[in-house]
């Protein structure tokens, strides 16, 4: 276990002493039977969450990468990151322009896009509906790897929960809704600190969210269960990171008594629940929306809040935004520098939250559309899109003075249009 998972499961720990309370209970017998009656109006209860704290929030974690160093690694060693002015400094290679517009080929301006083709005064028979056409072969072949390929032009609404679900491997078959029903069973049964945490996270986030406040009692049945889901636990295989870990009353550094803690490994921070409000508006039986979300964590979302070298871990992102604005936005990058508002300290919020909760919702799914149709987290801006939203921004940005007003500038994002900005700053402006 790393530093960064020892500081958290300390945070926790220190939670536990502070409020007299254990990680892990099992539920008196009335206490399920309420639970169980409840389940799905949870949104209804009010519990005091006044003492309970998160763990992190985004702005923590970003404080660990900045500090992140290679001891293997003199800055002199390197011509090409010496010149590195952000706040990354571990020198990991990143794509640059070409390389981007070569992976992200399909986002070319020749190429129909929704998001752009079916917003335009042409008439739609001469994209929208030829795609959805296609999309609908596609799905009557159940071709997960040409549904892949197909949502790189994004999905038609109607059509988008069974391409992602064919992408990601996902059927609704008894034996799944049995696993479902048997992690419900644990929820009931057993009462976990870190159930406190995601009340107060869904409490704080999407129920004062205009596009998912109505969603409240899907998040938590899905997040609640997920934290029971040891299969989750696989995902740390090919992560450098480790689940935390705590011990059994009374046998403190004994590791034949350690148990990974919460049971899937993941403690949730401020915001975690926004991975899963944008899926509520495609899936609305919740066995078939917990396994699109567990898919998506263990494919996507976890490498936003664990480090590692990965192209599409938060590290890499964060790198590869701050490498883009330098090199083809200097002006406005040392500008935003030299006033103490470095790009990275507003826009990582959105990134690690996969622009959730600030995109309007369709805009969103048709962000999400590409992370599907791409395998990867670059699309996010690969940072990609948020450069290029600062791009969007640049003029007001140049004629602010300080890290409030720069935020002020970019604090709303419901209005943009994802796909025109991502095809103009990899297709149009930058060369």
């Amino acid at each position: 276990m790393g530093s960064w998972e020892k500081r958290i499961l300390k945070s926790l720990n220190s939670m536990c002493t502070e409020l007299s309370i254990p990680l892990a209970r099992k539920r008196p017998v009335g206490e399920q039977k309420e639970l169980l009656n409840k389940w799905n109006e949870m949104g209804t209860d009010e519990p005091d969450l006044s003492l309970f704290r998160p763990v992190y929030a985004p702005k923590d974690f970003l404080e660990v990468l900045i500090n992140l160093r290679n001891p293997n690694y003199e800055n002199g060693d390197s011509l090409s990151f010496r010149t590195h002015l952000g706040l990354i400094q571990v020198p990991l290679k990143v794509k640059d322009i070409p390389e981007l517009k070569e992976f992200f080929v399909e986002l070319g301006l020749t190429t129909g896009q929704l998001g752009i083709d079916d917003s335009t005064q042409v008439p739609p028979e001469l994209f929208e509906n030829e795609h959805v056409r296609i999309g609908q072969k596609v799905l009557a072949e159940q071709d997960s790897a040409a549904a892949q390929q197909y949502v790189r032009q994004g999905s038609p609404t109607a059509l988008r929960a069974e391409l992602w679900a064919l992408i990601l491997n996902i059927s609704s078959q008894p034996e799944d809704i049995l696993y479902y029903e048997q992690l419900k069973t644990n929820v009931i049964q057993h009462d976990l600190l870190v159930d406190s945490l995601i009340y107060k996270d869904v409490k704080l986030t999407a129920s004062n969210d205009d596009y998912y406040f109505v969603f409240e009692d899907y998040l938590y049945q899905v997040l609640l269960c997920f934290s029971r889901d040891t299969s989750v636990l696989g995902h740390f295989a090919y992560s450098s990171a480790s689940p935390p870990k705590s011990y059994i009353r009374g046998k403190l550094g004994l590791e034949e008594y350690a148990v990974f803690y919460p049971p899937n490994g993941v403690i949730p921070f401020h915001g975690f629940s926004m991975y899963v409000a944008p899926l509520c508006f495609l899936y609305h039986e919740p066995s078939k929306l917990y396994q699109i979300f567990r898919e998506m964590y263990v494919r996507f979302f976890f490498r936003l809040h664990s480090i590692s070298s990965h192209p599409s871990g938060i590290v890499s992102l964060c790198l590869l935004f701050e490498t883009l604005l330098q090199t083809y936005l200097p002006q406005l990058f040392y500008h935003l520098r030299e006033i103490g508002a470095q790009p990275l300290r507003i826009s990582f919020k959105w990134m690690v939250r996969a622009f959730s909760g600030y995109l309007a919702t369709d805009q969103l799914l048709l962000l999400w559309d590409r992370i599907l149709g791409y395998n990867t987290l670059e699309i996010l801006a690969g940072k990609i899109l948020a450069a290029a939203v600062f791009a969007f921004r640049a003029v007001n940005l140049m004629e602010v003075t300080s890290l409030a007003a720069a935020e002020a500038v970019l604090a709303d994002l419901s209005t943009l249009k994802v796909m025109p900005l991502l095809q103009i700053f990899l297709f149009a402006t930058v060369t």
